[in-house]
């Protein structure tokens, strides 16, 4: 069906520019005669046209028509071509060429341009007012065929339009996402490799340090097993209610007793590992003076290196997740048709979303022994983005939304709930329309629920809403058998 304001698509009218002059009737003829739509028609049906209509000429650059504007004639293009942007976006709706029949056309529902229209290059049409259209029909019978399949030819275009920038809405909106929950990991690596370097070169002189005090293998051997002990010891030890500051305060009295200079750099490091002073007096026992300085230092330096190199991995590894989660969505170097473990499906597409989910709880639902679904994986991974996405707009990023999954029969039913507001009841009949949206112009198409449907539905599953205030749920019912979709 077409849409009553933008499958429409106009062409300039005398609204704000154009003038009209005379040409030479056989030289109108000629050039419609140029016009694919209407190959066929007689000579005596072109002049009809060329008669009946009004000759319009519009310099390039001008405005023709604003977006709103009514829309009250049919255009033939003879010569030029004009451009139709949103005043939204500058999403570009149309481009006219010579040759094409636009504008309102016989059984159109347009009522208004739906976009702001201008010259492209200088423009020769003609223009045939919507009150001709009866007795054009009734002179060139075969008018009425020629336009409905105009009509058919520019809503397929528009929705092929319509989709292509609600896909690539859905790639910003991803990338946005992703490029969020990358930088945090991205920024720790990078702050973490800079100290790395630093603390490298201490580990380094703090060795050279522990050579140049010549111990015994006696003496070697102790400090190994001290270190041994205290970091077993360290894995073992339960939480510990005595604070940070606590223990810092602790130990660098200790250390100040038994001579150690650098205290002030090492306290931190030995108080977070959980040193205590019962370890350190078993450490005076086989080092006193300077010694226990430089090894206290070096052993200081060589868990922080370690901190920062796990700290490193972990920060890398959050990045393989997140990759690994976006290859997971889209199903990147895989078959399109998967065998899908739905509740792992949710919970890639929440890694998605990650962004948007810090003030949001969610709960699960995940019956146990679930079986998994032959489906597109990717394009069924879109239903739960768009599904995601409406229950965050609906509590604006702040609240619960409920995942469930379960069996019923031979379907696999997923339920999103969310705690909004409520969907009301005199629109949702129509939530599944395309193009319809209760979001402001320009933050939605209103694309995404008839995506999330067409999907389903070749999936041979249903997708249905039910919503009260503080409830809505939407529920996605998918076969558990091969489906061989599409």
């Amino acid at each position: 069906m077409e849409s009553s304001t933008a499958t429409d698509l106009p062409v300039p009218t005398t609204a704000l520019a154009g003038e009209t002059r005379k040409t030479p009737l056989p030289e109108i003829v000629d050039a419609l005669k140029r016009v694919p739509a209407l190959h066929g028609l007689t000579d005596s049906e072109l002049e009809w046209l060329a008669t009946h209509g009004e000759e319009v000429s519009v310099p390039a650059g001008a405005g023709v028509f604003r977006e709103g504007d009514p829309a009250t004639k049919m255009w033939i293009l003879l010569k030029g071509e004009a451009h139709v942007r949103r005043s939204q976006g500058g999403l570009a709706l149309f481009i006219g060429r010579a040759g094409q029949i636009t504008g309102l056309l016989p059984f159109s529902r347009m009522k208004t341009h739906g976009g702001q229209g201008f010259a492209a290059t200088d423009l020769w049409c003609i223009q045939i007012d919507r009150a001709v259209f009866p007795e054009m029909l009734q002179a060139i019978p075969s008018m009425g065929q020629r336009c409905v399949s105009i009509l058919l030819d520019r809503v397929r275009e528009m929705t092929r339009l319509e989709q292509q920038t609600e896909k690539l809405n859905a790639l910003g909106k991803l990338a946005g996402n992703l490029a969020h929950e990358l930088n945090n990991p991205a920024s720790a690596a990078q702050r973490v490799a800079s100290g790395l370097i630093e603390e490298l070169q201490t580990y380094g002189h703090q060795k050279f340090l522990l050579g140049s005090l010549c111990l015994d293998d006696a003496h070697l051997e102790g400090i190994r097993a001290w270190r041994s002990r205290v970091e077993e010891q360290a894995k073992a030890r339960p939480a510990s209610t005595v604070t940070q500051a606590q223990r810092e305060d602790v130990l660098q009295q200790w250390l100040r007793a038994h001579g150690v200079e650098r205290n002030v750099q090492i306290v931190p490091d030995l108080a977070e590992l959980g040193i205590t002073t019962e370890n350190l007096d078993e450490l005076a026992q086989l080092l006193g003076g300077n010694h226990l300085d430089v090894v206290l230092s070096q052993f200081a330096s060589s868990a922080r290196t370690e901190r920062m190199a796990q700290a490193m991995v972990d920060a890398t590894s959050r990045i393989f997740d997140l990759i690994r989660a976006v290859k997971d969505y889209s199903w990147m170097d895989q078959a399109p048709i998967q065998e899908i473990d739905i509740p792992q499906s949710l919970e890639t597409t929440l890694t998605m979303l990650q962004s948007r989910l810090e003030k949001v709880k969610i709960e699960r639902r995940y019956a146990a022994g679930l079986p998994r679904i032959s489906a597109y994986a990717s394009e069924l991974n879109q239903v739960w983005m768009a599904l995601l996405e409406n229950a965050l707009d609906a509590i604006h990023d702040k609240g619960t939304i409920a995942l469930a999954v379960h069996l019923s029969g031979e379907f696999v039913v997923t339920e999103i709930w969310d705690n909004g507001p409520g969907i009301p009841a005199e629109i949702q009949a129509r939530i599944f329309e395309p193009f319809f949206t209760t979001k402001a112009p320009g933050s939605g198409l209103g694309l995404g629920l008839d995506t999330a449907q067409r999907i389903v539905r070749q999936h041979r599953g249903f997708l249905t809403v039910q919503s009260k205030p503080g409830e809505t749920c939407f529920q996605v019912r998918l076969p558990i058998e091969p489906l061989q979709a599409y």
